[in-house]
């Protein structure tokens, strides 16, 4: 199972770290991503990286903002989120992708195999 934690009350402009932690998955085998769901919208890609950490994506609205890591040692996935926006609260979800790499399905849900209950994030202006 995976569990996403770290979520909260931040102002405008603050900053929060999320964690995506495993139990009986070996969270290192697999790419990782992060999703949101807005209220009364789709849940959303985030960013995503894969199994060694060398590599990661973004989706446009998060891009110099947001940094998504591992720590294998640590069967963890983090996202840091930098200058946070009113835009940015949502329940943030992490999720284990169906390989250990990235191919062109990344950004979609159903390349996601397992997926861990969403942690609340609302940035106040």
């Amino acid at each position: 199972q995976l569990q996403a934690s770290g979520g909260g009350l931040v102002q405008t402009g603050g900053s929060l770290r999320l964690s995506c932690t495993a139990s009986g998955l070996t969270l290192n085998s697999y790419a990782t991503g992060w999703f949101r769901q807005k209220s009364g919208q789709e849940r959303e890609f985030v960013a995503a990286i894969v199994w060694s950490g060398t590599v990661t994506r973004y989706t446009d609205a998060v891009k110099g903002r947001f940094l998504i890591s591992r720590d294998n040692a640590k069967n963890t996935v983090s996202l840091q989120m930098n200058s946070l926006k009113a835009e940015d609260t949502a329940v943030y979800f992490c999720a284990s992708y169906q390989y250990p790499y990235l191919d062109g399905s990344y950004h979609s849900e159903e390349g996601y195999t397992y997926w861990g209950k969403g942690t609340l994030v609302t940035v106040s202006s």
